[in-house]
């Protein structure tokens, strides 16, 4: 929070100061940082909007969360995921 807002409003006291207090609401909006950055890319929201549904799509059936299983299930997946998305491709 701003200390300027913080005097106006009178509750600066209330203010919690240092060096990762403000971590917590930092890292809920990198969703929303990640969309602006590639929002950057893209002349119209039109063009954005097509590439995110179909990139969600993918992303979703590929991304399988590595660091919750062990390697063999985890290659396992990996392969019925790639042997899937062959036979949508192809």
């Amino acid at each position: 929070s701003y200390g300027a807002a913080m005097d106006e409003l009178g509750c600066r006291d209330r203010q919690e100061i240092g060096r990762w207090a403000n971590n917590r609401v930092e890292n809920s909006h990198l969703p929303f940082r990640r969309r602006e950055r590639a929002m950057l890319r893209f002349r119209q929201m039109k063009t954005l909007q097509k590439f995110a549904s179909v990139h969600a799509n993918i992303h979703n059936h590929f991304s399988l969360e590595r660091h919750l299983v062990d390697r063999q299930t985890y290659k396992h997946r990996r392969s019925a995921a790639l042997a899937e998305w062959q036979t949508l491709a192809s």
